[in-house]
């Protein structure tokens, strides 16, 4: 049996976990606990020293990022594929996840900060929200491109830039209410992804967590939990104006960077 170390809410773990249920692979699922620093196991750390999620175990292979694991997961079970055959298809397919993973991720992300965990109050949470809102209007123009006249952001097939798409719009809408325009292009294309089954279990996964946010703004004040700023989202929080936040964070000692390597 397969091991993902997961968060239901996670993008880069609901893209993996659409990725082996489409091919079929049974896996199992874990959380590390959050009270323990949220890492706890050491099963966890030994597979993702990063001590991010998601992190795979297949037999001795230990595997971490999100990208990386979808590509061990193309290799060792081909079929069927989620890459396009074309490699000019296949540079476009990892072009889509890029941004998902890197521009698209912090808005939500930020929002989260601010709608469900308070970071920011007044006009500072109004300028955030707003800049927060304006960028994933352009993000989402960007992909009604991407998409063009095709079914799938694959092409003809549903495959990995779809699966790469669909937990940031799926999070966008249900918890923030941001959807894409009624009848346009990458609404219909939603309505479509989000009834397949690998995609709809894993969507109620991460729907059924979001629920459950609200509780974790107590632990980061007792500072039993602290928000990962690294990389895109530290970026994204000071551009979006919320250096402020980035400050206040470190003062309380709830925010952190990446770990060292252990």
């Amino acid at each position: 049996m397969t091991i993902l170390y997961e968060h239901p809410l996670s993008p880069y773990a609901q893209k993996v976990k659409i990725a082996l249920r489409e091919k079929g692979i049974e896996f199992e699922s874990k959380t590390p606990d959050l009270n323990e620093g949220g890492f706890g196991g050491s099963e966890f750390v030994e597979a993702n020293p990063r001590r991010e999620m998601p992190a795979f175990i297949d037999g001795d292979a230990k595997i971490f990022d999100s990208t990386i694991i979808l590509e061990y997961i193309e290799d060792k079970w081909s079929s069927p594929p989620l890459l396009p055959s074309n490699p000019t298809d296949r540079a476009r397919v990892r072009m889509i996840e890029e941004v998902m993973d890197t521009y698209y991720e912090p808005i939500n992300w930020g929002l989260v900060e601010i709608n469900f965990f308070g970071r920011a109050k007044g006009e500072l949470a109004e300028t955030i929200v707003g800049n927060a809102k304006q960028q994933a209007e352009k993000c989402r123009q960007w992909l009604t491109k991407q998409l063009g006249d095709r079914e799938w952001f694959n092409g003809d097939n549903f495959g990995w830039s779809d699966l790469c798409v669909v937990p940031s719009i799926n999070t966008s809408f249900v918890a923030f209410g941001i959807a894409p325009a009624a009848d346009s292009p990458l609404a219909n294309w939603f309505d479509r992804v989000k009834v397949r089954p690998s995609v709809a279990e894993t969507l109620q996964e991460a729907n059924e967590s979001i629920a459950g946010l609200e509780q974790f703004s107590s632990f980061l004040e007792q500072g039993l939990l602290k928000r990962e700023y690294r990389d895109h989202r530290l970026e994204w929080m000071i551009r979006m104006g919320g250096l402020q936040v980035v400050l206040d964070g470190i003062e309380k000692d709830n925010i952190r960077f990446g770990y060292d390597f252990s």
